[in-house]
């Protein structure tokens, strides 16, 4: 991937789930340091699970604003989380970026992360915020041409991808919007065997 390429605008504004899964296999940039993508997450206001469920707020106006924006927030009062916002504004949908492969700038990442096993650098959503310099401050920012870039697969071949519920949550846990790139090693957590599974277009 290119310093400069990046999905456009327009891919954010579809389906949360569609574009959930479709991520899997692009690029995060930020910097000298990107990985790939190989575990999303979909929330939608509609579900009590997501953040905008409680409406409009201080916090969640990020999430009602236009597609391809950051939404960061802190989880566990430590940790912080990308989230691309995704459909047309004012509907309250994101996509939690929750593990990534790490392909440049891993000698920054492992700075940054204290760890030198490459497994332990993004395979979580807090470890990939932490491992490529990305914060809070992100919030809001562009995706398309700002510091945090997402961008199209690099001439890597389809993906198989693997779906599940969402982990780590209590409310509407049972919807099947987790997504992975079967057989990655790279995963927040190991996918239990029976799970659905695609070829990424």
């Amino acid at each position: 991937m290119s310093a400069g390429a990046a999905l456009g605008a327009a891919y954010y504004d579809r389906p949360v789930v569609q574009v959930a899964r479709d991520l899997v296999g692009c690029v995060v940039r930020h910097g000298r340091a990107a990985g790939v993508i190989v575990e999303t997450e979909a929330y939608h206001h509609s579900e009590p699970a997501c953040h905008a469920y409680v409406g409009l707020t201080p916090r969640t106006a990020t999430l009602f604003g236009p597609p391809g924006v950051a939404y960061m927030y802190r989880s566990y009062g430590v940790h912080a989380m990308l989230n691309a916002v995704c459909e047309p504004p004012g509907e309250g949908a994101a996509v939690l970026i929750r593990a990534l492969e790490p392909v440049e700038g891993i000698d920054e990442m492992r700075a940054r992360r204290g760890v030198r096993r490459l497994e332990d650098l993004c395979s979580g959503p807090g470890k990939l915020t932490q491992a490529l310099g990305i914060g809070l401050g992100h919030n809001g920012t562009s995706l398309v041409d700002g510091p945090v870039r997402l961008g199209p697969p690099a001439g890597a071949p389809a993906v198989e991808v693997a779906v599940g519920p969402r982990i780590g949550i209590t409310k509407a846990a049972d919807l099947p919007w987790r997504f992975c790139a079967l057989g990655s090693r790279w995963v927040s957590r190991p996918w239990p065997p029976g799970l659905r599974v695609r070829t990424a277009a």
